[in-house]
């Protein structure tokens, strides 16, 4: 058999993950009118590195300290938290925006670990912020998570108005799958 006889292989199409940090639309004008979501990003950054204060109130009592295995466990939350991260941010790939708006031309991403919930990219960063609470246990951390738990809600729900309108299926994913974390109030809401 000859080359020529040889069936074609249709080339695979290859990822270049630099697609995912092109084309997000941040401009001086969006921070200043919120054009497309540009304060909910804002918050949102704002939040994640309020989380590395220390702790509040720091230690009460002199002799006591936070228990060592509460430690260890609230940072191994906070490292899966990345790991699903990193799961979300493959899985997007050119499709990534840090904005709730989505980017022109994006794909709906709904297999993988978005067949899993909605927002897996917000998901992970309530796991992490989770993972700080128990690790510090500081209420100033718990106080961050809410309020982060706050944004990252209204950061989702203004993100899934802007994709019903540019993917009609939408409707259909947003029905079948829960929102960041199912069944907790705030965090999962479906709609038809």
């Amino acid at each position: 058999m000859e080359n020529n006889d040889l069936p074609c292989e249709e080339p695979r199409h290859q990822v270049d993950w630099r697609e995912s940090f092109q084309g997000w639309g941040l401009s001086w004008t969006g921070l200043l009118n919120n054009q497309k979501g540009e304060w909910w990003l804002l918050a949102q950054l704002a939040l994640i590195c309020a989380h590395s204060l220390p702790t509040w109130p720091s230690e009460l009592f002199e002799d006591w300290s936070w228990p060592v295995w509460l430690l260890f466990t609230g940072w191994t939350v906070f490292a899966v938290g990345l790991g699903l991260a990193l799961q979300g941010f493959l899985a997007l790939g050119p499709s990534l925006s840090p904005l709730p708006d989505p980017k022109p031309n994006a794909a709906l991403i709904t297999t993988g670990v978005y067949g899993r919930c909605r927002h897996p990219l917000y998901r992970a960063v309530v796991i992490c912020s989770f993972g700080v609470v128990v690790a510090k246990g500081s209420l100033l951390h718990l106080a961050l998570f809410l309020l982060l738990v706050a944004v990252l809600n209204g950061k989702a729900h203004r993100e899934e108005k802007r994709l019903c309108s540019v993917h009609p299926d939408y409707l259909i994913y947003r029905r079948n799958t829960p929102a960041i974390l199912p069944g907790i109030p705030g965090l999962d809401w479906r709609k038809g």
